[in-house]
């Protein structure tokens, strides 16, 4: 194989429909409107939706969500606490070790990541566990 290329894994934007689908579904069963983004591996946003009744701000925190767990290759949630808020102060926010970003990987290779704002972190955690169910995605 040559080392001039790498093969990766690539989230469609029909997975991430139906990764969208799967979490307002959950969100609708716990009875929490949700922010919902889907990016690439790159952080770059395929989906979103912000439901009827999900919190305004809960909008920025579910992007930066996906894309800190697209870029860590990690759920969120877990980084120390003076590295987190030293990256949050460094992105502008754009990197949050708030718990609701997973990572979508396919057999252990990175397609990209789901942020999920507006509940409690489990709840957040639960929708977006349920958005890679939904597509067959490794759990996380």
């Amino acid at each position: 194989m040559s080392k001039a290329f790498k093969q990766t894994a690539v989230l469609s934007h029909e997975g991430a429909f139906a990764a969208l689908r799967a979490a307002v579904e959950k969100a609708i069963e716990i009875n929490v409107p949700q922010c919902i983004f889907i990016v690439d591996a790159s952080g770059e946003t395929i989906a979103s939706l912000r439901m009827d009744g999900a919190k305004y701000l809960s909008m920025h925190t579910a992007r930066a969500k996906a894309r800190t767990s697209a870029s860590i290759r990690n759920p969120t949630g877990s980084m120390a606490p003076d590295f987190a808020v030293s990256a949050g102060i460094a992105s502008n926010g754009g990197v949050t070790n708030l718990p609701g970003g997973l990572p979508i990987r396919f057999n252990g290779e990175l397609a990209g990541a789901i942020g999920v704002g507006s509940g409690t972190g489990d709840q957040d955690i639960e929708v977006g566990r349920a958005a890679l169910a939904a597509i067959g995605a490794d759990p996380a």
